[in-house]
């Protein structure tokens, strides 16, 4: 489709998928994983995406709330088996999931200009399990009193992995893979160790400008993803996960349109559970999911009236939000 090749920047790295209906319209790959190797981009490629895991997060806490085992009321006091300190223990579920909990986060992006900031005195390397985390807010205070307000926290869905594994007795990631990822066939999807990384993943990179050459993130993201982010993933994985979650696969319909309902918002956003929601007309909401790390940019947005499925990942950090729209447009 030439609108669409006409709309990417022209040196744009990274993949795109177009749907409509199931539909594949249109799927390649730009520019390179490894730029010194000069080893192309694909459709198949595993990308880092960034906050985009949350979703699957959310999917994976919806599955638990549908088998009896959660609540969207029940108490992370009641839940976790560590001493949470100035947290409130009374934060719910529900509260969590959509943003509202005050949970301190440990990446606060209205105060914290770059993600990488976070490893200036915490290696990176330390961090393979959501509760290597923890040390980087569990001595904080309350940001503001939980249910007051919506602020986009990190914190809050590292929280929820934890929660996923104290009720299965998996790491959460092992309990995606299997009642998420596996049911989807979404055979390329994970969360991986940057120094046991499987092939035909994608370096992220990252434009020096004093030296007028690209470098890769591996120091300034986690070593591997938490709750809070962090999956690798396809393009084609991702129109997977979509298939499968519309016609209720992973969670129920009435589940899923909870998810895809404003659960909490402020001027300017509108949250469901786990998911962004585009508020089209006063009662109509477009559901998308994304993420934005150092090297890494990542949307995945879906249209319920023209059935019309927009995914986008770059490896250079590259503004897929305004490519994504454009497609959009043009496709309706």
């Amino acid at each position: 489709m030439n609108e669409i090749l006409d709309i990417l920047p022209e040196d744009f790295s990274g993949a795109v998928l177009v749907s409509r209906d199931g539909n594949i319209l249109f799927g390649r790959g730009f520019g390179f994983s490894d730029i010194p190797n000069q080893i192309y981009n694909t459709v198949d490629t595993k990308f880092q995406t960034a906050s985009a895991g949350k979703f699957f997060v959310a999917v994976g806490i919806m599955q638990l709330i549908e088998a009896g085992r959660l609540s969207l009321n029940s108490q992370i006091g009641d839940l976790l088996d560590f001493d949470l300190q100035q947290i409130d223990k009374k934060i719910t579920i529900g509260q969590l999931l959509n943003h509202t909990s005050g949970i301190p986060d440990y990446f606060d992006e209205s105060t914290m200009p770059e993600y990488s900031d976070l490893w200036v005195n915490f290696p990176n390397y330390k961090i393979r399990k959501s509760k290597d985390l923890l040390p980087l807010f569990i001595e904080k205070p309350m940001m503001y009193q939980a249910g007051e307000k919506f602020q986009y926290n990190n914190s809050g869905y590292v929280i929820l992995g934890l929660v996923i594994e104290r009720v299965t007795g998996q790491l959460f990631d092992e309990y995606l893979t299997e009642r998420v990822f596996r049911p989807c066939e979404m055979l390329d999807t994970g969360y991986y160790e940057f120094d046991r990384l499987p092939a035909k993943c994608a370096n992220a990179y990252i434009f020096d400008e004093s030296k007028q050459q690209y470098y890769t993130n591996i120091y300034s993201v986690d070593a591997k993803g938490t709750g809070a982010g962090g999956a690798f993933t396809t393009v084609i994985d991702v129109e997977k996960f979509w298939e499968k979650l519309l016609i209720g696969k992973l969670v129920s319909i009435t589940s899923l349109s909870e998810m895809f309902s404003v659960q909490s918002c402020n001027e300017d956003d509108y949250y469901g559970y786990g998911v962004w929601l585009k508020k089209i007309e006063e009662t109509i909401f477009h559901p998308f999911f994304q993420g934005s790390d150092p090297g890494v940019s990542f949307i995945s947005r879906y249209n319920p009236e023209s059935k019309l499925r927009v995914h986008i990942v770059s490896n250079k950090g590259e503004n897929v939000w305004s490519v994504a729209s454009k497609i959009e447009d043009s496709q309706t």
